[in-house]
């Protein structure tokens, strides 16, 4: 069988770098919980956890490195923003593009009394328009306007810059999902003005599965999701004032953070505008040789530098579960064929219910990845006419 070409890294990044094993692995057989003891295994583990946060701040310009709260995930991490902050009666603001993350509370909080709005994308650009956020959340009193960052469907970077400080002039919060972003492009919280900001930690930060954060700026207050052990002020039955810990109840994934920590020190090092620069020629490749196959539609922009790592395509008169299983089968190539979990995306662009094949390159990912990956759509075609 051929080698391996995994292009799947708008699900997980794959492979990690090596520092990133090493760091899990040491982080394992050090032993020690943060923050639940005085003696020097428990005080090793509570500044690995420290410091991580401090790499964070560095990556996306923070001001302050307490307010990254970390969860399991994305999913969690916005989760916990929601229903941290809206109440009945309260009003969001959100786009047509999102992932099941944001939909499905969105969804439990509009049940409970939370008007949500969702502003369409365009269908063929998978761009939301700026201004229609704005009218939008001008039509009434707005609480939040919480925007993917990245369409992980579309792949198309959505008009985030002069949102924040909008939305800031107009007293309303503004959320960015940046689980397609984090670690593929520079993303500076001071210029972009951001109020919370999710990500997962195992996509784009090419850390471990089991990691993310959120994000919240100096002085915004939240009610926890969960309750518990935090290792400070043991002595009340209530939670912690103080960030992070008022949000991390229980004993958090150390090892999980630690191998995070390498992840961003090896971001840190590279220097994620480099990353941005390999990672558009790759995708500009990739849009240009789907388009160039006859009978493929590439869904969402065609300019490589308004796109992120996804890129959904449909094959005329296939189902795209027949060419991701032909792909893996056959040509041993990894991509994702179906809904990727964002129902009203692919409701916006036209290919609900089937889905899309999604090609998503990362770091490790090679000119002559993708060179085979277009050969073998280029092969499954010809063997199915």
């Amino acid at each position: 069988m051929n080698k391996l070409i995994y292009l799947d890294n708008a699900a997980t990044s794959h492979p990690k770098p090596e520092v990133v094993y090493q760091a899990v692995d040491q982080s394992l057989r050090a032993g020690g919980s943060p923050g639940r003891g005085g003696y020097r295994l428990a005080v090793e583990a509570e500044r690995q956890v420290f410091e991580t946060r401090e790499a964070l701040a560095e990556l996306f310009h923070a001001e302050d490195s307490a307010g990254f709260i970390f969860t399991l995930n994305a999913t969690a991490a916005i989760n916990q923003a929601l229903f941290g902050l809206l109440e009945p009666g309260d009003r969001v603001v959100t786009t047509s593009l999102e992932h099941n993350s944001v939909v499905r509370p969105l969804r439990a909080l509009q049940d409970r009394g939370v008007e949500v709005v969702k502003v369409a994308a365009d269908p063929d650009s998978g761009l939301v328009s700026a201004a229609d956020l704005k009218t939008a959340c001008l039509e009434k009193t707005t609480r939040l306007l919480l925007v993917n960052h990245c369409s992980n469907v579309s792949g198309s970077l959505q008009p985030v810059k002069e949102l924040g400080r909008w939305c800031r002039s107009q007293g309303l919060l503004f959320m960015l999902d940046g689980s397609q972003t984090a670690g593929c492009l520079p993303i500076d919280f001071k210029k972009l003005e951001v109020d919370l900001f999710a990500a997962s930690g195992h996509k784009g930060l090419l850390g471990p599965a089991g990691t993310g954060f959120l994000y919240l700026r100096p002085g915004l207050t939240l009610n926890p999701l969960f309750y518990g052990g935090t290792g400070s002020h043991s002595s009340s039955d209530l939670p912690p004032e103080d960030l992070p810990d008022r949000f991390e109840a229980g004993t958090p994934n150390t090892s999980g953070i630690a191998g995070l920590q390498a992840a961003i020190r090896y971001l840190l090092q590279v220097g994620v505008a480099n990353i941005r620069i390999h990672e558009t020629g790759l995708i500009e490749k990739l849009v240009d040789g789907l388009c160039a196959i006859p009978g493929v539609k590439v869904y969402g922009s065609r300019e490589a530098g308004l796109r992120g790592g996804a890129i959904s395509f449909n094959l005329q008169g296939w189902d795209p579960a027949e060419v991701g299983f032909y792909l893996d089968q056959r040509e041993n190539i990894c991509v994702r064929a179906g809904l990727h979990c964002a129902p009203d995306a692919h409701r916006t662009l036209g290919t609900f219910p089937q889905g899309t094949i999604r090609v998503s390159p990362g770091y490790s990912s090679t000119e002559k990845d993708v060179d085979t990956f277009l050969a073998a759509v280029r092969t499954f075609r010809k063997a199915k006419l």
